[in-house]
Parts: structure tokens; sequence; C-alpha cells
């Protein structure tokens, strides 16, 4: 049982490494983005299925409420929180428009929407992607694996690099913790005003 964990922990090691040397630039770009677009004023919606989904919930959270330091609340919708919304459209319109009608409803050019998915292939969150970039918001996936068919309708596709979908999750979250404490400190610590 204990070199069962070792593995798992040594393969975490493995990935976080290989995302170090991959991602930080990426990661990098996605957080002048995001600041960006709350500094003009608009919003993130964030969306996923089954554990993404709960990532998604998890990012707004930390968005609305704070990470580490006392701010400003920002306006961060995670889309798979509302059972009546998606219970309603998955009734009338069918599970793969769950996301893409609210993104319809509530999107505004400016907006920044991610889509989050370990295969890349969830049809419901590429459907909302590609509504998201008709009107006129900037498209961001948190994907794994290959970053699948979504990855072509990304303005930002953020592949983390693995094939094993727990690994994809343990990437997912941490890019995210790192995104909520770089917006934090480009808005309101130690980056902001800088030229970055």
């Amino acid at each position: 049982m204990q070199s069962f964990i070792t593995k798992q922990l040594q393969e975490h090691l493995a990935l976080f490494q290989k995302m170090e040397a991959e991602l930080t630039a990426p990661v990098a770009e996605l957080a002048e983005r995001l600041i960006e677009t709350f500094k003009i004023g608009n919003k993130l919606l964030i969306m996923g299925n089954g554990g993404s989904a709960a990532d998604a919930q998890h990012f707004a959270g930390e968005i609305v409420s704070r990470f580490r330091i006392e701010r400003p609340g920002l306006p961060a919708i995670a889309l798979s929180t509302d059972t009546s919304i998606i219970t309603a459209i998955g009734n009338d319109y069918g599970y793969e428009r769950i996301f893409s009608r609210q993104v319809e409803a509530l999107a505004v050019p400016g907006d920044a929407v991610i889509g989050i998915s370990t295969s890349g292939n969830s049809p419901n969150v590429q459907k909302a992607l590609e509504v998201a970039r008709q009107a006129g918001c900037t498209t961001i996936g948190l994907l794994g694996k290959d970053g699948g068919s979504i990855k072509a309708v990304c303005d930002i596709p953020l592949i983390i690099p693995s094939n094993d979908t727990p690994r994809v999750q343990e990437g997912h979250i941490t890019v995210i913790h790192i995104l909520c404490d770089l917006i934090e400190q480009g808005l309101f610590g130690i980056f902001a005003g800088e030229g970055r």
C-alpha cells in the first residue's frame, strides 16, 4: 500500500515539474487576460461537468469572496450551480445546451468564459464556448490530454500535460489557485499598477 502511495505522489510531482516547464508563461498570459477583464468591468463565467463543475464552483467562490487578501468582490458565475436553470434547460433543450443557453443569456462582449474539461471533448462545454466566441467573449479552456475538440474554440487553451484524469484535475485546481492569487495581486496587491 505504501509503495502505491509513493507511486501516486511521484506521478504528481513529475506532472508538476512538467507543468512548471511548459505552462508558466501560458498561465501568466491567462492571468493578464483575466485581470484586464475585471479592470474593464466585465465578468467571468465558468463551467464544467462532474469534478470540473466542482472546480468551476470553487473558482467562482474564490473570485467573488476572496482568495488571500481583503479586497472588493469580483464578478464570477459558475454555470454548473443553479439546479433549476440546469434542469429547465436540460428538459426543454437537452443536456448539451445547459451551458450554452446560460452563456447566451448572461455573456456580454468582453467577458471571459472558461470551460473546464479533463478530456477536452465535453460537448456541452464546447457548445457554450462557441456561443461565447460569437458573443465577443474571450474563450478559455482548462483542458487535459491533447486538448480535444474544445482546444479549437479557445482563444487561450491551457492544457495539463497528462492523459490521467486525476492528475489533470490536480493540475486544474493548482492552476485555478495560481490564477486567483495573480488576479488579486494584479488588481489589489503587489503587482497592481505595474506594467508587468
